[in-house]
């Protein structure tokens, strides 16, 4: 049985990926560890933004590990603090909204 998706998106979709954008995240050891952004968005039931990054230097294609974490931005726009991503509800969010956007990947 087809699914029709009757909402709208209002983000665009530029798949010129030499583009991406680039965040810096250190591990508990201390180490930087440079990543790619895949993708952000804002949650109004969680009344938090979000990133997810996965390791800079993957080759199209290739399998890589997602990470998701909560975002503040700094008031300058350009730094921001990463948190955890701390319940169920949250992840389940998180993976409805990559789904999505990776069925719009999909389509494109």
């Amino acid at each position: 049985m087809a699914h029709d998706h009757d909402h709208e998106h209002d983000h665009e979709h530029d798949h010129d990926h030499h583009d991406h954008e680039h965040i810096t995240i250190i591990d508990e050891q201390g180490n930087e560890e440079l990543y790619e952004i895949l993708f952000t968005f804002d949650s109004d039931d969680f009344e938090k933004s979000y990133v997810l990054v996965y390791p800079s230097g993957a080759s199209e294609g290739e399998e890589v590990e997602l990470s998701a974490f909560s975002f503040v931005q700094e008031e300058d726009g350009k730094q921001g603090q990463l948190g955890p991503i701390e319940t169920e509800e949250e992840w389940d969010m998180i993976e409805e909204v990559l789904n999505t956007f990776m069925a719009d990947e999909d389509e494109a």
